[in-house]
C-alpha cells in the first residue's frame, strides 16, 4: 500500500471539505466544489477502501466488536484544523460513533487523521487517543 498516496488523498479531501464549509450554499462555486469532493471520495474509496476496511475491521474487532464497520469515507471527520506544525486535528465531538467496552458510559467516536496517517478515538469531550498509526 502506498501510504504517502493515501495520506495525500485524505489531505486533499479534508482541504476540499474545509473549503466547502467556508462558503455559502448560494455561492455559484458551491455545486462544482461539492461535485469535485464526491469524485475525490469515490476515488479514495476505489483506491484505498479495501486496505482501510481491513484496518478498520481489525480496530473494530479489538476495540468495538459490537459496532459495524462502515465504509472508510464515513470515518473522515466533518472538519479538521491544521496547526502550525501542519498536524491535522479533529474536534473531540467528531467521528463515527462506536461502542467501546474499555470506556463504558463514555461517548466514543473513531476518525481517520492524516499526517501521519492514523485512526484516533475521541473519548467523550476530554480525550483523544491514537489507536492505529502507520508504521
Amino acid at each position: 500500500m502506498k501510504i504517502i498516496a493515501l495520506d495525500k488523498a485524505l489531505q486533499e479531501i479534508i482541504t476540499k471539505r474545509n473549503l466547502l464549509q467556508d462558503i455559502d450554499y448560494n455561492n455559484p462555486k458551491y455545486d462544482d466544489l461539492e461535485e469535485e469532493l464526491h469524485d475525490m471520495e469515490d476515488n479514495f474509496q476505489d483506491n484505498f477502501g479495501a486496505y482501510l476496511e481491513d484496518i478498520l475491521r481489525k480496530i473494530h474487532d479489538q476495540y468495538c466488536p459490537d459496532t459495524d464497520v462502515l465504509h472508510p469515507i464515513a470515518y473522515i471527520a466533518k472538519a479538521y484544523t491544521i496547526n502550525i506544525n501542519n498536524e491535522f486535528i479533529v474536534d473531540s465531538s467528531d467521528g463515527v460513533y462506536v461502542e467501546m467496552d474499555k470506556y463504558p458510559g463514555k461517548e466514543t467516536k473513531l476518525a481517520l487523521v492524516p499526517n501521519p496517517m492514523r485512526v484516533i478515538v475521541n473519548i467523550g469531550e476530554e480525550r483523544q487517543e491514537v489507536i492505529w498509526s502507520v508504521k
